[in-house]
């Protein structure tokens, strides 16, 4: 109800009612929504504009149905539609990555399952559910193959690496024994020996993130947007990320191309001579690309004094030769062969 008060709001403000809807009032809306609406008059997010907009149509199908209106006032989504910009996908560096990996002590039945989950995280880009989802008879070591089951209850088939395959035969043979009670056949078990909650490979991941030193608001999905950048990064076509990742439209998977490119503009700002950015950047500093700081080049040194003489062209005041062995194009100077 908060998002049709607004609009109660806005109709009280400009003393207008239900049946002035057009396409002017709903415009006027939208801005004062984006410019002046909000507990501190300073206007909404986009995302909540859009919802807003959402709950209105559908207040006015509602009046409609209820015999108020022939047909709805609001205009429809193909004529009046509100562009959200995606954000871009967090990821962790590689030397983060590493210290992620690091973290579990898997001496410990608890921690080498830990490490399991992290290593098939990373080398296989799954989501959350999928790896919840995980039977014994889902995994193929012999082939290095997970078979998930995706948006949809779409399945597919994910590689893995050599350290997640030593991850999954270790915490195959030598863990999850040790972890079972019953017959039961989910992949990952917690201590009670049931299936593996989303909420406890939530924790997990967040634990050893912290524990890693890792940057905040690491969770299952940032493994995920890890493995597709590291992917990329690392040549792979983009065709081959979207069929690992199960994305039905590669327009999803192209969201990791402006990361990379992001991240190319960050390398060459702080490492290319050229960039425009001071020594303390170039040390790690990376700044404000949009506005770099004003980096004079050195002036040029003076020209030396120049005098005619001698076959060998100019001469400066040292009496070096300036221009010398000069050849015509498509000739070549006497001595050198042709």
């Amino acid at each position: 109800m908060s998002d049709l008060s607004s609009f109660r709001d806005y109709l009280s403000r400009e003393a207008l009612s239900l049946t002035d809807m057009d396409r002017q009032l709903l415009r006027g809306y939208l801005a004062w929504l984006v410019t002046e609406a909000g507990s501190r008059a300073e206007g909404y997010a986009r995302v909540s504009v859009v919802r807003k907009l959402t709950v209105l149509r559908s207040f006015y199908r509602f009046l409609v149905q209820q015999g108020l209106f022939s047909s709805t006032p609001v205009p429809s989504g193909r004529s009046l539609r509100i562009k959200l910009e995606r954000p871009l996908p967090g990821f962790l560096g590689k030397r983060e990555v590493e210290r992620l990996l690091d973290a579990p002590d898997d001496s410990t039945p608890l921690g080498a399952r830990d490490l399991t989950i992290l290593e098939v995280l990373y080398s296989c880009g799954v989501r959350l559910a999928e790896l919840q989802g995980l039977d014994l008879e889902n995994v193929d070591l012999r082939r290095r193959e997970l078979l998930v089951r995706g948006k949809g209850s779409k399945e597919r088939l994910v590689v893995f690496g050599q350290p997640a395959h030593a991850a999954l035969a270790h915490y195959l043979h030598e863990v999850r024994p040790l972890l079972i009670i019953g017959t039961g056949t989910a992949l990952f078990l917690n201590r009670y020996g049931q299936r593996l909650s989303r909420r406890g490979i939530e924790k997990l991941v967040r634990r050893y993130a912290a524990q890693a030193g890792t940057r905040d608001g690491v969770h299952p999905h940032t493994l995920r947007h890890t493995f597709a950048t590291h992917m990329l990064e690392g040549g792979a076509d983009l065709r081959v990320i979207q069929e690992l990742l199960g994305h039905s439209s590669p327009t999803t998977t192209q969201v990791y191309t402006h990361v990379t490119n992001q991240e190319a503009l960050a390398s060459y700002l702080t490492h290319h001579p050229r960039s425009g950015l001071s020594k303390s950047a170039s040390d790690g500093e990376i700044g404000d690309y949009k506005n770099p700081p004003d980096c004079p080049l050195p002036e040029n040194p003076p020209n030396p004094p120049l005098i005619k003489g001698g076959k060998g062209g100019f001469h400066n005041t040292d009496d070096q030769p300036i221009l010398k062995d000069v050849s015509l194009p498509g000739k070549s100077p006497e001595g050198r062969g042709g």
